[in-house]
């Protein structure tokens, strides 16, 4: 089973990773800036060194001929100097080459001069390896003059680049524990955000689990943020189909159980009673086939209510031609149409509708069913569907007595059926119910041939009409 992600470990991890990736990038650029403005520093510092050292020279004689003189004792060095981290070596030559004094085995500069340099003086900077150490020399190209001559004098000074680095990595060091601190802050005020905006959750989640067993009743949760109320919403909307769907099964085992109770009694009575030989054998069996006949429509109207709620929560369907429905179910019962001789009647075009054809089926064979029941031999019986004002219409009328007064307000109550003998009180219930699941109406009316009694009932249904947009 896939372990859930964590919503404060997805937060921290969407946060500090870029966080510290910045930090990774900026911290590269520092270090790179911060070694670039020590270098400039410590740049400075060894053009001044060279200065000094060219301020110290003479040269007597002129030009080529010209000889660079230099007294440069070690310890003039020793004030640019910062620590004992760090070494100066510095190199006096003339333009060929040729040592005056310094540092022999550092070697001449062979470089030449920027064309726009950053100072004003004749310098280049280089790093280079000296005594197997990495230096940063600075090449300085000292006019000498003097009452006994005029030369030029390269100077070279080189030095370590110890205190370099440790100053880089010092500023790189103060500024990434910072930085981290920044991040240890930034995680604790995710940590805090996420447990104060998950509060309702938890709270919420706390309550469900001290309901009892079986209470789906709404959710309460006034102090949710509005992010999790469509959540809230939807899970209350889930739990109150649920609680529909359990309330629907309760009550279907609870008429099972009451209903088959009934003509199962009768059953063992008529068996018991054809054993001992109360009637013939010919009415036993006659009235144990009829009551056999009335619990399987009771158990199969029963099954076909539970479909329909089943469906009900089954919301995919499809467009169906109702009038094809109605055809092919007419066909269905024309064998006890004609055990009537009822003079059918069929009027119906295309009429698409978004259905189950399960659903539409069994509605149309209950109307068609009950009409027939209650029709006298050799009535009429007319069925017809056509499309009105937008809605598909299905009207089923018959020449029966109609409906009594007595019953019309419980007409579509379940086991509410005229005649108990006659049918389980289903029917009607169920064409309500799939009428309903498809957002329909259903009437039923009398037909009156005068103030005291009825001609007939015309059944009507009025579906969507499925256009096909």
């Amino acid at each position: 089973m896939k372990r859930a992600a964590s919503l404060r470990r997805t937060l921290l991890i969407g946060i500090l990773g870029p966080v510290g990736l910045f930090i990774v990038i900026n911290s590269i650029s520092l270090y790179r800036q911060s070694l670039a403005a020590a270098t400039l520093a410590y740049d400075r510092t060894l053009l001044a060194s060279a200065k000094t050292i060219g301020e110290q020279l003479d040269v007597v004689g002129y030009e080529d001929r010209a000889v660079l003189l230099a007294k440069v004792p070690y310890s003039a060095l020793e004030a640019f100097e910062a620590d004992n981290k760090s070494h100066m070596y510095y190199r006096v030559s003339s333009l060929d080459g040729e040592m005056v004094s310094g540092f022999a085995e550092l070697p001449f500069w062979r470089g030449r001069i920027p064309d726009r340099g950053a100072y004003s003086a004749l310098v280049d900077f280089y790093d280079a390896q000296f005594r197997d150490e990495p230096v940063r020399v600075a090449v300085l190209l000292q006019p000498v003059a003097s009452e006994r001559g005029r030369g030029m004098a390269v100077v070279q000074v080189a030095e370590t680049l110890e205190l370099r680095e440790t100053l880089a990595r010092r500023i790189l060091v103060d500024t990434l524990w910072r930085q981290l601190l920044l991040m240890a802050v930034i995680a604790a005020l995710v940590v805090w955000v996420v447990q104060r905006a998950t509060l309702p959750v938890r709270r919420v989640s706390a309550r469900m689990a001290e309901r009892p067993e079986g209470d789906l009743s709404p959710i309460e949760a006034p102090d949710a943020p509005r992010e999790l109320q469509p959540l809230v919403a939807a899970t209350t909307e889930v739990m109150g189909r649920l609680q529909r769907l359990l309330d629907h099964q309760k009550r279907f085992v609870r008429d099972t159980a009451h209903q088959l109770r009934t003509p199962l009694a009768v059953l063992k009575a008529q068996v018991q009673s054809a054993r001992r030989g109360d009637m013939p054998a010919e009415q036993a069996l006659g009235e144990i086939s009829d009551t056999v006949e009335r619990a399987t429509m009771l158990a199969n109207q029963m099954l076909s209510l539970a479909k329909v709620e089943q469906l009900r929560q089954q919301p995919e369907s499809e467009r169906v031609d109702w009038a094809q429905v109605v055809r092919e179910v007419a066909l269905d019962v024309s064998p006890l149409v004609a055990d009537k001789a009822l003079d059918f009647e069929f009027d119906g075009a295309s009429t698409p509708v978004r259905a189950h054809r399960w659903m539409l089926q069994e509605l149309t064979r209950n109307l068609l069913h009950n009409a027939i029941k209650h029709s006298p031999p050799g009535a009429r019986l007319s069925v017809a569907i056509r499309t009105d004002a937008g809605e598909a219409l299905l009207s089923v009328q018959d020449d029966g007595p109609g409906i009594p007064a007595e019953l019309r307000q419980r007409l579509f109550a379940p086991f509410s059926a005229g005649d108990v003998a006659s049918g389980s009180g289903l029917g009607l219930a169920i064409c309500r119910e799939i009428v309903q699941a498809l957002d329909g109406r259903i009437a039923l009316d009398n037909r009156s041939a005068d103030s005291r009694r009825a001609a007939g009932l015309t059944a009507t249904v009025r579906l969507p009409l499925d256009n096909g947009a």
